[in-house]
């Protein structure tokens, strides 16, 4: 199956969606710092990003018809800055709002799906008519703004052509949900709204990869059988006490057994590492001490016992409290950057090009590469139902022909 990957960033959906069996016939990505992650990749072997045609170019200025043959999906991330809590919340005011390229490319290329993720922000309130308006965009990409279109007036005539009931090869059945990474095993709490389209003429039945992993689960092992900690070879003087808040949870889960994996925590995650701050080489890529953490108010770091933060770009760089470790004594220090890409689920094998704080920043964009995949494998597997079921059909057609 072949896709293209737009908004590319370091490569986190990217990879997802080459694992899940995706073959990449454009990667479009114009931020050099992240085109230069990927072609050190390149460069040095990696299996997943190996192959990849890689445009180090504005998606505004990427022509679509020199892709030759069906595409079956488009995946990215559009910039996420014009909607999250990080960036200056303008949405369609923002230059950097990039839903009307994803809209223009779906419309040329008219793949069988896409998947496209952004920040919950989108969902907030005040940004409530302009999600309308992007959900049926995504439905109806042929309906194209007219020149000079305030965006209220082209969403009222997608609002009269959504009510009219028209539907054909050109428009999408569209689902979208918010989505919690570490629900589905990534060491994150790192909730993005995914939408997810099939093309209407396919007739495919789909929802949203359910759920593998929980807190309750997380604390059954904590605090019920101790297996966590067991697991870890934390010694039971070395264990916290657990909070009084979380006591009536913890004894109702002594009679209900979660049925999900337990939450994987950043102690999970950075399982195997050595102390950066011990100086004893660097085994691990990217696995360097970043002096000067500290701690205040909203910026309190992760715990080391549950998933970590979201790790952030930020508009104005890096803010450091989401990217901190709190250790057990509550000391604080910067993940590095391998730690975060462990957070976020890439290969202890795949390198990050550039500054500390650069490559923080493509990190805190990305998509958690074990999301990515899972989303995508569940759209790649309803592909090929329809072409199991396309194939059927013909061959039935040719016996009685």
């Amino acid at each position: 199956m072949k896709a293209v990957e737009l908004f590319t960033g370091a490569g986190g959906l990217g990879m997802g969606v080459s694992l899940a069996g995706f073959s990449p016939l454009a990667v479009v990505e114009r931020d050099r710092w992240a085109c230069d992650t990927i072609r050190q990749n390149q460069s040095r072997g990696n299996p997943i990003v190996n192959g990849w045609p890689l445009y180090e170019l504005d998606v505004r200025h990427f022509s679509y018809e020199d892709i030759d043959g069906e595409v079956d999906l488009v995946a990215g991330g559009p910039p996420c800055q014009p909607f999250s809590q990080g960036g200056r919340h303008r949405a369609f005011l923002d230059e950097r709002d990039m839903f009307p390229e994803t809209v223009r490319a779906i419309r040329e290329l008219k793949p069988k799906a896409f998947i496209i993720e952004n920040v919950k922000g989108l969902t907030r309130k005040t940004f409530a008519e302009y999600f309308n308006y992007i959900r049926l965009q995504l439905e109806f990409p042929e309906v194209v703004a007219r020149e000079n279109e305030e965006w209220l007036d082209h969403l009222g005539r997608l609002e009269r052509y959504q009510t009219s009931g028209s539907k054909d090869s050109s428009t999408y059945e569209v689902v979208f949900r918010v989505l919690n990474a570490a629900n589905y095993g990534v060491p994150q709490k790192r909730e993005r709204i995914f939408f997810v389209g099939f093309r209407h003429d396919l007739h495919v039945e789909w929802t949203f990869p359910q759920e593998t992993h929980s807190y309750d689960a997380l604390l059954h092992s904590q605090w019920v059988t101790g297996e966590y900690w067991d697991y870890h070879g934390v010694a039971k003087k070395d264990r916290p006490s657990m909070e009084g808040r979380l006591r009536n949870r913890v004894e109702k889960l002594n009679v209900d057994v979660p049925s999900r994996s337990r939450w994987n925590t950043v102690r999970d995650a950075l399982k195997g590492m050595p102390d950066p701050e011990q100086k004893t080489g660097e085994i691990f890529l990217n696995h360097k001490f970043q002096p000067g953490a500290r701690t205040y108010p909203g910026h309190t770091g992760s715990p080391i016992d549950l998933p970590a933060k979201t790790l952030k770009a930020g508009v104005h760089g890096v803010p450091g409290g989401e990217n901190m470790l709190v250790k057990p004594s509550g000391e604080v220090r910067y993940f590095t950057v391998r730690e975060s890409a462990r957070l976020q689920t890439f290969p202890d094998t795949y390198i990050f090009h550039g500054s500390w704080t650069e490559t923080m920043r493509q990190l805190g964009n990305a998509v958690p590469l074990a999301l990515g995949q899972r989303v995508a494998s569940s759209v790649a597997q309803a592909l090929l139902k329809v072409q199991e079921d396309q194939l059927k059909k013909s061959l039935a057609k040719a016996r009685l022909s």
